[in-house]
């Protein structure tokens, strides 16, 4: 029940300010200016016979009834897609449904409501991932084997994983080893399927990415650093011990594991580019599929939302190399993997990295 009478009685009784009358009830100075401005509105007098019922419901009419075209409900999917896009924001979509429905909901109802839909598509914590903002990189736990056709030897092939926050397109595919330039590789060939650039990198605190791992100053592998450079992104590792970090990536592992790694498992390859070209295939029809929950695909999404937000690819590809920290000789000669090179004399005995 509405403090519309004691409002009324504080102001007229007693002269009290509206500030001061807000304060004595605890209620906000525009609730109790509103109950006032309502009650100046209806001509009517101080002090009233009506009862607080009454009063309330002439100050306070019910909404009229407005029928279900004028009125209807929002797409909550749309707009949880919209909502990816840079800038976007609740009050805009609200103000865009507004305009074209008059008699639509208020904002409180139509952030109400889409929160209320938004926590049935995930019953887990969501995080809100921005167009061409983030793309999640990791390794899958299976690996698959791959046969030496002349010496039968079974060699098992890593699957490296990478996925866009916002639309969730995925891209995978397998090489022989973790280690760095199999690392490196599999990030530009990602980058070329992609077409464009995100402005993150989110990848786990795998070796071959980040040298120490630290909660907030993580050290980057100089290699990675390199390429991050060179396509002009940032390198932002998933924190030690929270999952949540890199989340995305863990569900788009477990899904390249049910929809392409289990489809291939009752079958042999007997060399890497055979088994990534089944991968390949595997991969179109995963990110072609529908969702279940949301309108369109990986694909679809990533053509509206993430594609457009991605930054252009530099001319020249990626050129890998290797860091190596060295000490300058008295010769003024530093040696690198058996070979040695130059440097001015003023560097004798100082440590340095080369490329």
């Amino acid at each position: 029940m509405r403090k519309v009478r004691e409002v009324l009685r504080l102001k007229f009784d007693a002269g009290l300010s509206v500030r001061k009358i807000a304060a004595s009830l605890q209620i906000s100075s525009g609730s109790a200016g509103n109950y006032l401005h309502r009650f100046n509105a209806c001509g009517l007098t101080w002090p009233t016979p009506m009862s607080d019922a009454e009063l309330e419901r002439l100050l306070f009419p019910p909404a009229p009834a407005v029928p279900s075209d004028q009125r209807p409900i929002p797409d909550w999917a749309w707009v949880h897609t919209e909502l990816r896009r840079p800038g976007v924001t609740l009050a805009l979509l609200w103000q865009e449904y507004r305009l074209s429905h008059p008699q639509g909901f208020q904002y409180s109802w139509f952030c109400e409501h889409y929160r209320l839909w938004a926590a049935k598509v995930d019953v887990a914590m969501r995080q809100e991932h921005r167009a061409g903002e983030k793309l999640f990189v990791d390794y899958a736990g299976q690996t698959v084997p791959v046969i030496d056709r002349q010496t039968g030897e079974i060699r098992q092939a890593q699957v490296f994983v990478a996925v866009l926050g916002a639309s969730s397109y995925t891209f995978a595919e397998a090489t022989w080893s973790q280690t760095l330039p199999d690392w490196l590789g599999s990030h530009a060939r990602c980058l070329a399927f992609l077409g464009a650039a995100p402005q993150i990198l989110v990848p786990d605190n795998l070796r071959s990415g980040v040298s120490k791992a630290h909660r907030y100053e993580p050290d980057i592998n100089p290699s990675y650093r390199d390429l991050a450079e060179h396509y002009g992104i940032a390198v932002v590792p998933a924190r030690a011990r929270k999952p949540k970090d890199k989340a995305k990536v863990e569900v788009g592992v477990q899904v390249v594991e049910r929809w392409i790694l289990a489809a291939l498992r009752n079958r042999q390859f007997f060399a890497l580019g055979e088994l990534n070209t089944a991968i390949a295939l595997l991969l179109d029809r995963l990110n072609h599929k529908p969702f279940k929950k949301l309108p369109g695909s990986r694909r679809s999404a990533f053509e509206a939302i993430d594609q457009p937000a991605l930054q252009a690819l530099p001319e020249q590809p990626y050129v890998y190399a290797e860091w190596k920290k060295v000490r300058v000789h008295i010769d003024y000669h530093v040696e690198v993997d058996g070979h040695f090179y130059s440097v001015p004399y003023q560097l004798v005995k100082h440590s340095s990295k080369y490329a």
